[in-house]
C-alpha cells in the first residue's frame, strides 16, 4: 500500500496531464479550474500544484480525516487525492486572495 506522502507527490507530478484529463471526465471542473488558474494568472496545471501544496499546508484536520476515508478503498486513490485537493482549494474559504467562493475574489494579486 502507498504511503500518503509517496500519492501528493504523484499528484504533484500528475498535474500537468490532470486538466486534459478533467475536461475529458468532468468538463464543468475543468472550466472551474482554467478559471481559478486564470484569475491566478497560472496554468491549470499549476493550479493544481498550488491546490496540493495549499492542501498540504492549510486544510483541517476534518478535511484530511474526509481525504484520507475517501482514499482507503478507491481503486485509484492517487486521483482521489488530488481531485479532493483540488475541490478543496476552488471551494477553501479564506481571505480574498485565495479563495474561489469567496464573493469578493476577483483576481486579487498575491504575493
Amino acid at each position: 500500500m502507498a504511503m500518503l506522502g509517496d500519492l501528493i507527490a504523484a499528484a504533484k507530478r500528475s498535474a500537468g496531464a490532470f486538466h486534459a484529463w478533467l475536461a475529458e471526465c468532468d468538463p464543468a471542473l475543468a472550466d472551474r479550474v482554467a478559471g481559478a488558474a486564470t484569475d491566478l494568472d497560472v496554468t491549470p496545471a499549476s493550479y493544481a500544484r498550488i491546490a496540493v501544496a495549499d492542501f498540504t499546508r492549510f486544510a483541517s484536520e476534518e478535511d484530511w480525516a474526509t481525504l484520507t476515508s475517501s482514499m482507503r478503498d478507491a481503486p485509484d486513490p492517487g486521483t482521489v487525492c488530488l481531485l479532493a485537493m483540488v475541490h478543496w482549494r476552488l471551494t477553501a474559504k479564506g481571505c480574498a486572495a485565495h479563495s474561489h467562493s469567496h464573493p469578493e475574489h476577483e483576481g486579487a494579486a498575491h504575493g
